[in-house]
């Protein structure tokens, strides 16, 4: 029998017509310098840019970031790989207010400080411990190690503006919560 979900109070059991279809295709994050954002996200954690899209009459420009899958390509044409980026799952928004990063004292709330509300990102990756080297040789900042605190195999980093990213090896989980 296909696992569906999981039964707990107030978690509707079945699928509402209305819904067939959706995707969960983003989450945003606010960063002070996109630049800076750009970098770790697309080297250190291996996103690319999909689309930037400026908003001038606004003062904010908004960069979409996804991981990319082997064989699969967004089109080139502009229009289409935007309709192609909206219609994706597992896409980071990172929005730059402009000005931001011309205030030394400016910071965003990591969500995590009180109080309390966004908790973090995560990213599952092939193998913890070579995650952990590559985050060691390019100075990222911990939160957690994997081998600290009561949950094991687990670690958390920062990126530059101060967010949480959750990272885990799925196949290390199996017995989380039993």
């Amino acid at each position: 029998m296909s696992f569906t979900t999981e039964t707990h109070p107030g978690a509707y059991q079945g699928v509402v017509d209305a819904t067939r279809g959706f995707v969960f295709n983003h989450a945003m994050v606010r960063v002070k310098e996109p630049q800076v954002a750009l970098d770790f996200y697309t080297r250190v954690m291996g996103m690319r840019v999909l689309r930037k899209l400026d908003f001038p009459e606004m003062k904010f420009s908004l960069y979409f970031l996804h991981l990319s899958v082997d064989g699969e390509s967004a089109p080139g044409d502009v229009g289409e790989r935007t309709a192609w980026t909206f219609a994706q799952r597992g896409i980071l928004e990172l929005t730059h207010n402009w000005g931001t990063e011309l205030d030394p004292e400016f910071r965003y709330h990591d969500g995590n400080a009180q109080p309390q509300g966004f908790g973090h990102l995560c990213f599952s990756v092939p193998d913890l411990d070579v995650a952990i080297a590559w985050f060691d040789e390019n100075q990222v900042s911990f939160v957690k190690r994997p081998d600290q605190g009561k949950m094991k195999d687990v670690a958390f980093i920062k990126d530059p503006d101060g967010y949480w990213i959750e990272i885990i090896e799925p196949s290390r989980l199996k017995g989380l919560g039993r």
